[in-house]
């Protein structure tokens, strides 16, 4: 990882290392925003809950009395059948049952199609400091949701500096020393069509062991720092469309001074990578010397690469007709 040395990066990742996410931590109040949530116990103060684990449970079994793996970190959502079956209980047996399954650290109960929760419940929940909530979404499309989305902010994550681009679909991470000229690059592609995640700092969250997502700091999102001009205002200046919030990594390229004593890659025979998080991706180094066009090189990284992803390679297609050629004679 290559961090920037100017005060702009370094207060960005200090702010990014004290965020919840960042601590692999998500706000129960963020949670209830973020899914649009009715609160059923409005009488409890939720504000330090948290959710840790990017899973949801389903208690079946442990309504049925089966208690062993339970993991009462997750958030518990309750369906249709849930419901359906704690409505053939006794008082007496629900008031066992929820002695058991009810801890303080159990974040949340979530209700699907708008549910109510039985008295008992309600004041077993307040008595164990769980909130209750209740969602209008079916259980299934609610939970697929959920996971989702706590996988994404349970990722995780690092913060790096560099300059996130979509380019034709493609997510181009660009790296290099500090003013070699990757704002200025962004800022091309971006008055070609193409659109900005990130400027200077870019948060990396592995989502899966194949995807890495690339999405910018609060403090710094649409904005690019131009040496000599100072902030610019993306979204304003170039309108919604060139702006993204989150992006794939699917292509790294590294920007660095031309080195006459270095030999470069001129073929492209062998993929290079680097690593994030331990996910593996491209990445091109690109010598850089007065008079390239950056903006021209990346479009052209970003739609080579894509066609790699289709099935076509150019150098395999050179090596053929070279391979033919030599039959021929």
């Amino acid at each position: 990882m290559c961090y920037n040395n100017n005060k702009w990066s370094a207060a960005v990742i200090r702010k990014r290392e004290e965020t919840d996410v960042a601590a692999n931590k998500v706000k129960m109040k963020t949670l209830v925003e973020r899914m649009n949530l009715k609160n059923l116990t409005p009488d409890l103060d939720y504000t330090g809950k948290e959710v840790v684990i990017p899973d949801i449970n389903r208690p079946a079994l442990p309504f049925t009395g089966f208690f062993e793996n339970f993991d009462d970190r997750r958030v518990q959502v309750i369906g249709y059948a849930e419901y359906s079956y704690l409505k053939t209980l006794s008082d007496e047996r629900k008031e066992v049952i929820y002695e058991q399954f009810l801890t303080d650290e159990m974040p949340c109960i979530i209700f699907c199609r708008s549910l109510k929760p039985g008295d008992i419940l309600l004041k077993k929940a307040i008595e164990k400091n769980v909130p209750i909530f209740s969602t209008e979404i079916h259980t299934s499309e609610f939970t697929a949701e959920i996971i989702r989305w706590l996988n994404v902010a349970l990722a995780p994550c690092i913060s790096i500096h560099g300059v996130l681009v979509d380019v034709y679909g493609v997510g181009v991470l660009i790296m290099g020393e500090s003013g070699i000229g990757k704002s200025e690059a962004a800022l091309e592609l971006i008055k070609r069509g193409h659109r900005l995640v990130s400027d200077d700092v870019v948060e990396i969250r592995k989502v899966s062991d194949e995807t890495l997502v690339g999405s910018a700091p609060d403090i710094t999102r649409h904005f690019i720092e131009l040496r000599g001009i100072g902030i610019v205002d993306v979204k304003t200046l170039f309108g919604v469309q060139s702006v993204r919030e989150t992006q794939n990594i699917d292509l790294v390229i590294a920007l660095e001074d031309w080195d006459r004593e270095k030999e470069y890659d001129r073929l492209g025979l062998e993929e290079q990578y680097t690593e994030f998080l331990g996910n593996s991706v491209i990445c091109h180094r690109i010598p850089i010397r007065p008079g390239r066009n950056l903006a021209v090189i990346v479009e052209t990284a970003a739609i080579n690469h894509r066609q790699k992803k289709m099935g076509y390679n150019a150098v395999q297609e050179l090596y053929k007709r070279v391979q033919r050629n030599l039959t021929k004679k």
